[in-house]
C-alpha cells in the first residue's frame, strides 16, 4: 500500500473518527431495535436512519484512510448507550455527538486543504446531527410537559 505525504496526525485522527462512527452505528442500532420493542416504530425508524448515516461516515473515513495508504483500523468500539427511556437514550446521544463535532472542530484545523475541507465536511453534517436531536428531545420534553400533572 502506497502512503500519501500527509500530516503525521490525520491517520490518527482518522482511526479515532473511524471509532467513534462505528460506535454511533452499534449504538444507534441497537437503540433501534430496543425503542421497537417499546412500540416506538417511528423512533425506531429514525434511529434506523441515524445508524445508516453514521456508516455512511465511516465509509468515508474508510476511503479517506485507504487513499492515503493507511489500513483502516476502529481501535475501540464503545458500549451502546442503552436507558430506559427514549429521552435517556437521546441524552446519551447527543452528549456523544458533542464529542464527535469536538473531534471533527480540531481535526478540521490540522492537515492540508484536502484534509481540512474532508474533517470540515464532516464536522457540519454532525453538528446538523447535533441540533436535529436537541430538536427531537425538545419535541419529547415539550410532549412530556403537556402531559404533566
Amino acid at each position: 500500500m502506497r502512503v500519501a505525504r500527509t500530516d503525521q496526525r490525520i491517520p490518527g485522527l482518522l482511526g479515532r473518527a473511524l471509532s467513534l462512527e462505528l460506535s454511533a452505528v452499534q449504538t444507534y442500532s441497537t437503540q433501534a431495535r430496543l425503542v421497537a420493542t417499546w412500540g416506538l416504530d417511528a423512533a425506531a425508524g429514525r434511529l434506523r436512519q441515524e445508524a445508516l448515516e453514521e456508516m455512511g461516515h465511516a465509509e468515508r473515513i474508510i476511503a479517506r484512510m485507504l487513499a492515503l495508504g493507511v489500513a483502516p483500523n476502529a481501535s475501540q468500539l464503545r458500549p451502546a448507550a442503552v436507558g430506559p427511556d427514549l429521552l435517556t437514550l437521546l441524552h446519551a446521544d447527543h452528549a456523544f455527538e458533542v464529542e464527535v463535532v469536538g473531534l471533527y472542530t480540531d481535526a478540521a484545523r490540522i492537515g492540508g486543504p484536502d484534509d481540512r475541507l474532508f474533517f470540515q465536511t464532516l464536522l457540519e453534517e454532525e453538528i446538523a446531527h447535533a441540533h436535529a436531536l436537541v430538536q427531537w428531545i425538545a419535541g419529547l420534553e415539550r410532549l412530556a410537559d403537556d402531559d404533566g400533572p
